[in-house]
């Protein structure tokens, strides 16, 4: 089976026409790495003529150590010395002082294709950073892991934009990082001197294991291209006293909290007939984050078939689920969340506040479901002309 050539990788055979004699700053994370697990690091220095001046880390660090909403500090490598500028932590953009002296940012994030993962927002921002700076901007491209047809959820309402969605997207946007920076630069006026290296042989309807690339985890609970597959739904349950699953094996994955009796709670799942997904009573002991130390009830996501599972449905369905079984037990999230001190992390996370107020209704699940779609018909036909691959 050919294999998706990522950007990196293109990178490394034309790195002296692209990056020489230029002082080049670096956007990047762990999963940051060819096919071979060469890192971009390693990659920029030994391109002829560059200069790696400064590594930029989005959340969790460089090499993926914080848990999540841990802020990082700014620190050197300890092999040459270059300063790894975090952002995420004290600053989330670049400041002018940290591009001072670049002639070009690369960025070279693997992304998991839902809008509240931060990575593209830290993206987004250094975007802005570098028009003011003048700063060129090249973005590496890499696969969506979830694929690049369907879209799913409502489209973030702007006085809901936060670290966890800046701009208007819907959940599950279907998008490249690549065609995510082409998209907010021009619909956003963001200003970027920006350019984007695609992938060869990527095609939309790929899940990951069809790209024939390694799995290398980009964040500390997102351990399998599995993981990535429920998170469009699992991140919801953040908003919540329910447990994600953070602290066991299977973030995301399983989901539940001490008041909750499995067997009756995955039976009203079932009854919702959600496409392409199973739930598993189970049992779960958290090793930290939310319940941690205690036994919870609850289920694990089993998806059956990758094509018609709607994550962020599923997502949904298991909040009104549990709210509905368990009113007095259950309870939104209160702020501060992902910098966010005043509004739900509920709300946040859903870009609107309608989702939830639809939730406490008891409205229906595909009534809520409905509300999207001109929303979405809307996105899908503002992204064409940025959709790099076939």
């Amino acid at each position: 089976m050919p294999r998706v050539r990522v950007g990196l990788e293109l990178l490394r055979e034309r790195g002296n026409a692209l990056l020489g004699n230029q002082r080049v700053g670096l956007l990047c994370h762990q999963a940051s790495v060819t096919a071979d697990l060469r890192h971009a690091a390693e990659v920029v220095r030994s391109i002829k003529d560059c200069t790696l001046a400064a590594l930029f880390a989005p959340e969790h660090g460089l090499w993926g150590t914080a848990q999540a909403e841990v802020r990082v500090r700014t620190r050197r490598d300890y092999s040459t010395g270059t300063p790894i500028w975090s952002l995420y932590g004290r600053n989330r953009r670049p400041t002018p002082a940290m591009l001072r002296g670049l002639d070009l940012l690369l960025c070279d994030l693997q992304d998991v294709g839902a809008r509240y993962y931060t990575f593209v927002w830290t993206l987004t921002l250094a975007m802005e950073a570098c028009a003011r700076a003048g700063v060129r901007l090249l973005v590496l491209d890499r696969p969506n892991p979830l694929g690049g047809l369907t879209v799913e959820g409502n489209v973030l309402e702007e006085r809901f934009a936060s670290f966890v969605g800046l701009h208007p997207l819907p959940v599950r946007h279907g998008m490249t990082i690549g065609e995510l920076a082409l998209y907010l630069n021009a619909k956003r006026g963001l200003g970027a001197s920006l350019s984007v290296l695609p992938m060869r042989g990527w095609r939309r309807k790929m899940a990951w294991e069809a790209t024939g690339l390694p799995w290398v985890p980009p964040s500390p609970n997102m351990p399998t291209p599995d993981t990535a597959r429920v998170y469009p739904g699992g991140c919801l349950i953040e908003g919540t006293n329910l447990s994600e699953g953070r602290g066991t094996t299977r973030p995301f994955e399983w989901v539940g909290a001490p008041f909750i009796e499995p067997g009756r709670w995955a039976a009203a799942l079932r009854a919702e007939r959600l496409p392409g997904v199973q739930f598993r009573p189970c049992v779960f002991q958290p090793a930290f984050e939310k319940w941690k130390g205690r036994e919870c009830g609850g289920v694990q996501l089993h998806v059956t078939d990758r094509e018609r599972f709607k994550p962020y449905l599923t997502g949904l369905a298991l909040i009104a689920t549990a709210r509905r079984l368990y009113p007095t037990e259950f309870a939104w999230r209160k702020p501060p969340y992902e910098f966010e001190k005043t509004r739900l992390p509920i709300d946040i996370l859903c870009g609107s506040d309608r989702v939830r107020r639809q939730i406490e209704r008891g409205a229906p699940l595909r009534r809520i479901e409905a509300s999207w779609h001109a929303g979405l018909a809307a996105f899908k036909n503002a992204r064409r002309k940025f959709l790099l691959y076939q």
